[in-house]
């Protein structure tokens, strides 16, 4: 069975369209990211110079993980072309047909909408407003455009992961200070080096041409680009 997805590129599927569960729908959360992002937002509301009450607390973190599963939603809607020609993500909810492209369009859309305007309502505007840019960045920037730009689409898209626990900072005091931005810095740098240390020992199994992610730059083979990149992740961590 052939499957076109919304950004136009058609994709195999063996299994039948929209026969999902519970999980296929957990699935697209991406839950090990939305944990991370969680932890990392929740070093953010430890950082504030305020205290926030347990329950606004928690409801600002909930907030923050939905807004990171619908990211993760989104994601695997418009990169389920790729994602069907690699080993390790060709079995996921959508490149299966388990759960179709339009499907987890509007679910991830929903849970983006219900995750900022819960994070509006709990805590202010100011977090809500850089959830929204959170997942606008993650899904626009990064997933739609520099995933398939650049094979060093991470050392802009990066941001994105870094953003949490700025939100979590804002949720809890209502403004951005510079303590937190320099948290930003220390992840923003961190994540480069990491993300390709990975994909080197995957490269097996995270092949797929329309991806640039997925290929090597001569940028990212270079010793000195590596040796440069953890350098300065100690200086800024120190």
């Amino acid at each position: 069975m052939s499957v076109t997805s919304e950004n136009g590129a058609a994709f195999a599927s063996p299994s039948i369209i929209g026969d999902a569960s519970p999980g296929d729908y957990f699935a697209l959360l991406k839950p090990r990211v939305m944990s991370l992002v969680m932890w990392t937002a929740f070093a953010g509301v430890l950082c504030a110079p305020t205290p926030v009450h347990p329950v606004v607390g928690f409801a600002a973190l909930l907030a923050i993980a939905v807004g990171a599963g619908a990211a993760g939603a989104l994601n695997m809607w418009w990169d389920a072309d790729i994602d069907a020609l690699m080993a390790r993500t060709r079995l996921r909810p959508v490149p299966d047909g388990r759960i179709t492209p339009g499907e987890a369009r509007a679910f991830g859309l929903t849970l983006a909408l219900l995750a900022v305007v819960a994070l509006a309502v709990t805590t202010n505007f100011l977090a809500a407003g850089l959830l929204a840019f959170t997942i606008f960045f993650y899904v626009v920037i990064y997933t739609m455009w520099l995933k398939r730009l650049t094979p060093l689409n991470i050392v802009i898209g990066g941001a994105a992961g870094a953003l949490p626990p700025v939100v979590g900072y804002a949720a809890a005091s209502g403004a951005v200070g510079l303590d937190i931005l320099s948290l930003f810095a220390v992840i923003f740098v961190w994540t480069p080096p990491h993300f390709w240390r990975w994909r080197w020992s995957r490269a097996a199994t995270t092949r797929a041409p329309a991806c640039r992610c997925c290929q090597t730059s001569k940028a990212q083979r270079a010793p000195g680009l590596r040796s440069s990149c953890i350098r300065s992740f100690w200086r800024r961590s120190a």
